[in-house]
C-alpha cells in the first residue's frame, strides 16, 4: 500500500510560481509512474503531468507545456511539480498519484492518490 501526501499549495498571483511536493511511502517508489492531476468543481480530473518509473520520460498537458516541470527524487521518495508563469486557469485542487501503468494520462489507471492540495491563482 502506497501513501501519498501533497503539500505546497496556496495562493499566488498570476505570473508567479509554486512548487508542489508529494511524499511517497509504503511501497517501492521506483516501481511506479507518478502523475499530477488537477480538478475544479464540475469538471473531470485532468492529468497535468506524469513521469515514468525511471524518470526518463514525461508527459505534460498542452496548457502547461513550457511552464510546469515534473521531477522525482528517488533518494527522498518525492515527486515535485514546479509551476511557473501561473495563470488563473491553473486554479484547482492538485493531486499526486502513483500507478504501475507506464506514463498514463488516465486517472483510472493510477492506483494510489493523495488527499489533494488547493492551488489558487489570482488575476
Amino acid at each position: 500500500q502506497v501513501q501519498l501526501v501533497e503539500y505546497g499549495g496556496g495562493l499566488v498571483q498570476a505570473g508567479g510560481s509554486l512548487r508542489l511536493s508529494c511524499a511517497a511511502s509504503g511501497g517501492t517508489f521506483s516501481s511506479y509512474s507518478m502523475g499530477w492531476f488537477r480538478q475544479t468543481s464540475g469538471k473531470e480530473r485532468e492529468c497535468v503531468a506524469a513521469i515514468s518509473r525511471t524518470g526518463g520520460a514525461s508527459y505534460y498537458t498542452d496548457s502547461v507545456t513550457g511552464r510546469f516541470t515534473i521531477s522525482r527524487d528517488y533518494a527522498k521518495n518525492m515527486v515535485y511539480l514546479q509551476m511557473n508563469s501561473m495563470k488563473p486557469d491553473d486554479t484547482a485542487v492538485y493531486y499526486c498519484a502513483a500507478g504501475l501503468v507506464y506514463l498514463s494520462r488516465s486517472d483510472r489507471e493510477y492506483e494510489y492518490w493523495g488527499q489533494g492540495t488547493q492551488v489558487t491563482v489570482s488575476s
